[in-house]
This record gives C-alpha cells, sequence and structure tokens, in this order.
C-alpha cells in the first residue's frame, strides 16, 4: 500500500511538471503564432517631407507602432483589430540624406518599416548682384521687383484681433476691406497697416518657406520701419512643423532678429526666446541700437546663426551674440529648421504700452529684399 501510494504521488508529480512544461511551450508558440504583415516596410521620402500609409494585418489581440526619430511622426489607426493602418508623417530635410526606423509590435513581435528620406538640394544662386558673406553662399532671396503680390514662396497669416499679445490688428492674406494689406510697390513689400471702413485695424504677416525654413545660415533683410506709436514691425523666425502642444513657446525657441515699437521710434532690438532666457531683458538674450533714421532710411538686419551660436548684426555691426552653452534644450532648442517672418502689428503688449496713436494710420512696414545664405 505504501509502494503504490509513493507509485502515485510520483505519477501525480510527473505529471504536473509536464503540465507546467506544456504550459510554458503553449505561451511561446502563442507567441511565435502572432504574425505581422505590412503593406510595405520601406518608404521612400523626398527632402520635402511627406505623409505615408502602412496597412497592416495582425493575427494578435492588440499592435501599435513607434518610432524614436525626432524628425518623423507616427500615429496608428485599428490597433485592437486585426487590419489597420500605420502613417507616418516625414518632416521637410534641410540637410544630408538620413534613414529612420518605425518598429510595429504586437507582444514579443516586430516588424519595421525603414524610412529612407532624400538630401536637401540645394542650387546655388548665380547673382551677381547680391555679395554673399564670406564663406556663405545665397541659397533663396526675394528682391520684389516681379509683379504686384508675393509670389508662392510666401504665406499670409489669417488671425482676428487678440489673436496673440494682445494685439489689435486682423491679419489678412492679400485683401480686406478693399485694400491690400501687402503688395510690391517699386521693387519693395510694404507690409500695409490701416484701418478699414468696419473701424476694424488691418495688416499682414507672411512667413517665407514655412513648410521647409532652413538649418542654420545668414539671414538678412533690408527695412524701413514705419512711424507711430502703436506700431510693432518685425522680422523673426520660428521653427518649421512645431507642434505647440508638445512644444510650447517658448521652449520651441523663438529667433527675434529685428523689433521695435513706434512708441520708442529708433530702438530696434534683437532678441532670442527659450525656457532659459525669455523676456528677461538680460544682457545674454536681448541687444540692440538706437538708429535716428530707422523710420525714415532703410537699414540691413540679419542674423548669423551656427550650431555653436546666433549673432545678430544691424548694418554689420554686432548687437547680440547668443552662445549654445551645451546646457540642452531649455537654452538651446536651436538646432531645427526655422522660417523667416515678416510682420507689422498694432498695439498689444508692448507695440501698445504707451498706448496708440490712431493718426499713424495707415502706415506701411517697407522691404527691399530679404536674403538667406548657407556655408
Amino acid at each position: 500500500m505504501k509502494n503504490r501510494i509513493l507509485l502515485g504521488m510520483s505519477m501525480l508529480v510527473a505529471a504536473t511538471m509536464m503540465m507546467a512544461c506544456g504550459s510554458d511551450d503553449a505561451a511561446d508558440d502563442s507567441s511565435g503564432e502572432v504574425t505581422i504583415t505590412l503593406s510595405q516596410q520601406d518608404v521612400a521620402a523626398t527632402a520635402e517631407g511627406g505623409t505615408f500609409t502602412v496597412h497592416v494585418t495582425c493575427t494578435g489581440r492588440e499592435w501599435t507602432a513607434f518610432t524614436s526619430d525626432d524628425w518623423m511622426r507616427v500615429s496608428v489607426s485599428g490597433s485592437t483589430a486585426q487590419t489597420g493602418t500605420v502613417t507616418i508623417t516625414v518632416n521637410a530635410n534641410n540637410g544630408e540624406a538620413r534613414t529612420g526606423v518605425v518598429t510595429v509590435k504586437s507582444g514579443l513581435v516586430r516588424e519595421v518599416i525603414t524610412v529612407a528620406q532624400a538630401a536637401v538640394v540645394v542650387v546655388p544662386i548665380d547673382d551677381e548682384d547680391i555679395e554673399a558673406p564670406e564663406g556663405y553662399r545665397l541659397v533663396w532671396h526675394d528682391e520684389f521687383d516681379e509683379g504686384t503680390t508675393l509670389g508662392g514662396d510666401w504665406t499670409h497669416e489669417v488671425q482676428n484681433a487678440y489673436w496673440v499679445n494682445n494685439e489689435l490688428q486682423n491679419y489678412r492674406s492679400g485683401t480686406a476691406d478693399g485694400q491690400r494689406v501687402t503688395e510690391l510697390v517699386n521693387g519693395e513689400l510694404h507690409i500695409n497697416c490701416f484701418r478699414g471702413s468696419d473701424g476694424k485695424i488691418y495688416s499682414g504677416r507672411v512667413y517665407a518657406k514655412v513648410n521647409t525654413g532652413w538649418k542654420y545660415g545668414y539671414f538678412e533683410a533690408r527695412i524701413q520701419l514705419p512711424q507711430g506709436k502703436g506700431t510693432w514691425p518685425a522680422f523673426w523666425m520660428m521653427p518649421v512643423n512645431n507642434n505647440f502642444a508638445t512644444n510650447p513657446w517658448p521652449g520651441c525657441g523663438e529667433i527675434d532678429i529685428m523689433e521695435e515699437v513706434g512708441a520708442d521710434p529708433g530702438d530696434v532690438s534683437a532678441t532670442i526666446h527659450c525656457n532659459k532666457y525669455n523676456n528677461g531683458g538680460t544682457s545674454v538674450e536681448h541687444g540692440g541700437t538706437h538708429f535716428s533714421d530707422a523710420e525714415s532710411a532703410f537699414h540691413v538686419y540679419a542674423c548669423e546663426w551656427t550650431a555653436d551660436e546666433i549673432r545678430f548684426l544691424f548694418d554689420g555691426r554686432q548687437v547680440l551674440r547668443y552662445r549654445n552653452d551645451g546646457s540642452g534644450k531649455d537654452a538651446w532648442p536651436f538646432n531645427v529648421a526655422f522660417y523667416p517672418i515678416l510682420n507689422l502689428a498694432w498695439g498689444g503688449d508692448w507695440g501698445g504700452y504707451k498706448g496708440v496713436d490712431e493718426s499713424a494710420l495707415p502706415c506701411a512696414l517697407r522691404v527691399d529684399y530679404v536674403r538667406v545664405f548657407q556655408k
């Protein structure tokens, strides 16, 4: 009887061990049985970027996709079903060719989509009348000497009053109340600010190459500023394709090449904005000079931007030098492409800090040219 009990116990232990082993094997088999099928595993993007859709079939109960490359974004649809899509949005490339990876996973199973993006093709512009800074070549410019309206490289902002900074103007595209907010006149861009018949203030804010911009370079414009208390003209830059929900201002960075408010005529300034330095007014982040004829004559406002520093120059004289201190994004978010902006605001937190003079309207920001050079 004793032997029979021992024999039964041994058989029970053996059976339990076999079941345990069988359970592990089954789990491995289960993970191995999951398959992920992709409609394509290679995506080829041009330097301009774009959006691409990959169809996914997965035998697992759920799946997802992700990437660690910051120059593209990934979203998924149908991840709880056996069929769905991966949408890949590739940012514009302003440098050399690059390759990234999007991973599609379900449990322990992985499949990879390889994304290859072409390098930007820079064709030097042959214009003997334009002198490039030493070590640079001209890569884009607008002399505003063809036609009467801005060309396809420019995008107008359309927003109502109080959109930002409590500014009073309404930005429009092309015309408002039968008048042009931007126009080309005698080889100049005029950004007009005026009161319409409806009592509203209208003006223009325009972006150059908003979808591509440039990463690093020498940016300059020759500008005559408007007169009048309440005017707030600016020549500045913001990052391309920035998601302000996940990378809000000022952490995304802002490069203000030139600003002036008509309440302080002739005081022109340059400023950078980031998390570490934002409207502190310190000499690290802000500089400028006084031009007694800033509102009656043209001056050249420029910045030279490299991976190490941003230098601001007015008529060739440095007014601010901001260095990359190597501490990271809070102090240096300036490692992505930015696009140039020209605008004429009316009133607002700074432009209207001494009030506004309605008799100054209409007025215009006059721009002789905008030029971009790269090494």
